[in-house]
């Protein structure tokens, strides 16, 4: 069973019985509002998640991933939504203020 959990929605929970799963894919599917201005093609980073706990359980970086940490755009607690594959377990993310949706009401 894979979970995230967002925390600054509430802490919202998502669930899935299926593994290896893009993490963007997962929280799409259960109807949540989430940016990703290039269409889930990993060449910009408005689709990024702070990843709170679980980095272990995400795929390993994805060549786009690394280009985008090379040039200062991805910390190395972030991560791509569209790149990033929930292999395993639970993550716990934060969606990033500079992708908030203004009509969507966050937590802190």
């Amino acid at each position: 069973m894979l979970k995230i959990i967002i925390q600054n929605l509430f802490h919202k929970e998502i669930k899935s019985p299926f593994g290896d799963r893009k993490v963007i894919d997962l929280i799409h599917e259960n109807r949540i509002d989430w940016m990703h201005a290039c269409g889930k093609k990993g060449r910009c980073t408005t689709c990024k998640i702070i990843v709170l706990e679980g980095m272990t359980n995400l795929s390993p970086l994805t060549e786009r991933e690394e280009f985008f940490k090379g040039i200062g755009r991805l910390a190395s607690h972030e991560r791509l939504s569209c790149q990033a594959i929930l292999m395993e377990g639970e993550i716990h993310v934060r969606v990033a203020d500079e992708n908030k949706f203004p009509h969507m009401d966050y937590s802190e």
